[in-house]
């Protein structure tokens, strides 16, 4: 008699609709422990035995979740494997429990309950462990399972040591009510606002500016006085693992292929609204024309923070894939950036600069060769050190590269030269992402890239709490902030009209090029990197005067304006008009794997489906061969019968 284990299809003792449970036909990884079941996007189907799952194309929904079924066709669960013993057989009432206990699972899996819990949950591609009885105490998926619950509590002790040697080493500072103290709690509240708002799909930045807002108008924190150069000193470390990163997700290929696009659209839209924005600031803020121009090439400025993780979204789904879309946004997001900190960094030196008029001259042509130089050397110096195959090659590089950087900034402003040093930074990255993509690393498995991801997990809620932490409400001039929402708004629409008109020639489609312009609009990380930048240079000038300090506050107004303004409608925008404007691709593109892209294991082991549906997947592909397989089989196993 054949065993069980060979059965690969069931038929109705009516003769209904033949359906049969696919088998995989290759290796598969085991799966221990939870993982992120409720954002899986690619399925397989595996066998009705197994436990496991595999990556692959998506599929529909078990049959099994409708309530009108053919209770006589399952045969995939009359079996429950039980942990060194034989299978115990179900019975049909038990079976049938089963599948109601499914079809219940399946309208939580639906809810909105369930859908705010899977957020808070991982993937997990190791196996995993948890205490006996942790199901009972924290029930899977309405609770964090064990791997996340002792991550959280390793951090908070980590946290705990660190702030009592801080405490031992310096003192009152660190204590509570010092203003190191004030800094730990802002980072922490702005982290976990930041999360909050990350359950509405809005970049976690708003709600990190948003805590520090908070903190600073009901009185919980007070970040003034000397303390000013720490956090001075920390947007500077966040400014390079910005540049850094808009480096390192440029892709060199693609930047060959259409650099003449990218160019395009990265510098004559920032043009125009740098100009727009310095117009508007002279004639309605009355600020002088340097400041005008400074204050233009920090609002001109797009940011990756909230266009990278809107178009992963829609990548994933298909949308933009054919033509490259998202490749162009973060290609040109990356130049604007570079663009925009450089043209500071210029405009500063040239403000703030005690030279002689030849020399202030000299500065824009002397920081762009020499930025450029210094990147191309630097990234040409990471090909070959470390040396590709030792074995510390990862946190070797990341952290020549992250050195690099800050050689680049600090140096640049040492020698009065700032609009070099983050040029340099951006394009530093860029080269050694080209050499390292030569030696075998792809662009979207850079482990150098997941080291830069974890510097800025740490490094936002500092930058944008510290940002939220510098208003104050009370200050603030109604009629200023009125002029300065105008402004935003309508140079953001001139913007967007402005790049639909220069976008011919590019193989876009009017909807294309509208969902380009949009997705530009967005503004955070330089504004909040660079906004108190000239205040915090100002106040450190003792010749300052009453007037210099009231432009430098105006320009970090506005900067922060534009953040609050623009990051969450463009994060909308982005992510309602993809799926409306953007073209989708028939097939979903399967989930990165290596450092930045873990997979996500099925939600189901088990698909039943009818032998007449149609299918576009490839699982017919296996599914033929798994037939092919078993007509085989029986065939050699009768010839063996007949030899005996």
């Amino acid at each position: 008699m054949p065993s069980e284990e060979g059965n690969v299809s069931s038929q109705s003792s009516s003769g209904d609709t033949k359906r049969k449970v696919s088998i995989i036909t290759e290796p598969v990884v085991e799966r221990l422990g939870h993982d992120n079941l409720g954002f899986e996007q690619n399925k397989r189907k595996v066998s009705q035995q197994s436990h496991h799952s595999e990556e692959g194309p998506a599929r529909r929904k078990s049959n099994l979740h409708n309530n009108n079924f053919d209770t006589s066709s399952i045969h995939s669960d009359r079996y429950n494997g039980e942990a060194g013993g034989r299978a115990k057989k179900q019975s049909f009432s038990e079976a049938l429990e089963k599948i109601e206990r499914d079809y219940d699972n399946s309208r939580l899996e639906q809810s909105w309950i369930y859908s705010l819990c899977m957020r808070c949950r991982v993937e997990y591609t190791t196996p995993s462990w948890e205490p006996p009885g942790w199901q009972k105490v924290c029930p899977y998926p309405l609770c964090p399972s064990y791997r996340q619950f002792a991550r959280i509590l390793s951090i908070i002790l980590i946290g705990v040591l660190l702030w009592i040697t801080a405490f031992v080493i310096i003192g009152d500072t660190a204590a509570p009510g010092g203003q190191l103290f004030q800094l730990v709690v802002l980072t922490v509240a702005a982290n976990f606002g930041g999360f909050l708002i990350s359950l509405t799909t809005l970049p976690r930045l708003i709600g990190m500016l948003m805590v520090g807002i908070l903190f600073q108008n009901v009185g919980w924190v007070n970040l003034d006085g000397e303390f000013q150069i720490v956090t001075a000193e920390l947007r500077k470390l966040a400014l390079v693992i910005i540049l850094i990163r808009a480096g390192l997700e440029m892709d060199p290929t693609a930047f060959k292929k259409i650099y003449k696009t990218i160019l395009k659209l990265g510098l004559i839209p920032w043009f125009v609204e740098c100009s727009l924005i310095a117009v508007c600031a002279r004639f309605f803020l009355q600020l002088p024309w340097m400041w005008s121009f400074l204050l233009g090439s920090i609002v001109g400025a797009v940011s990756p923070a909230v266009v990278v993780p809107c178009l992963f979204r829609l990548r994933t789904k298909g949308y933009g894939v054919v033509k490259g879309i998202p490749t162009l946004i973060i290609a040109v997001a990356g130049i604007d950036d570079a663009v925009s900190v450089a043209g500071f960094g210029i405009i500063s030196s040239i403000m703030f600069s005690t030279q002689s008029l030849g020399l202030q001259i000299a500065q824009a042509p002397v920081c762009i060769i020499g930025g450029l130089g210094f990147g191309v050397v630097w990234g040409f110096l990471c090909k070959y050190v470390p040396e590709p195959g030792d074995a510390y090659v990862v946190p070797i590089r990341t952290l020549m590269l992250f050195g690099g950087g800050l050689l680049a900034v600090f140096g640049s402003e040492e020698i009065h030269f700032e609009g070099a040093g983050p040029l340099g930074v951006v394009f530093a990255a860029f080269t050694a992402s080209y050499f390292w993509c030569g030696q075998g690393w792809e662009l979207e498995d850079n482990p150098v890239s997941t080291a830069f991801e974890i510097f800025w997990m740490i490094f936002e809620p500092i930058l944008f709490g510290i940002t939220g932490a510098s208003i104050k409400i009370a200050e603030l001039d109604p009629h200023i902030v009125s002029i300065g929402v105008g402004s935003i708004y309508v140079v953001a629409v001139i913007r967007i009209l402005t790049t639909v008109a220069i976008a011919f020639g590019d193989k876009l489609n009017v909807k294309e090029k509208i969902f380009v312009a949009i997705s530009w609009m967005s503004k955070a990380t330089v504004q909040a990197a660079l906004g108190p930048v000239a205040l915090k240079t100002v106040m450190s000038n003792e010749n300052r005067t009453e007037e210099e300090v009231h432009y430098a506050e105006l320009v970090k107004m506005v900067c922060i304006l534009s953040i609050i303004l623009t990051a969450p409608l463009g994060a909308i925008l982005i992510s309602v008009t993809g799926t409306k404007l953007l073209k989708k691709t028939k097939q979903q593109l399967e989930p990165m794997d290596g450092w930045r892209r873990s997979h996500r294991p099925s939600l189901h082991d088990i698909s039943i489906i009818d032998e007449e549906e149609e299918r576009e997947d490839i699982e017919g592909i296996a599914d033929e061969d798994t037939a092919a397989n078993t007509l085989s089989n029986a065939q050699t196993a009768t010839a063996f019968t007949i030899t005996k």
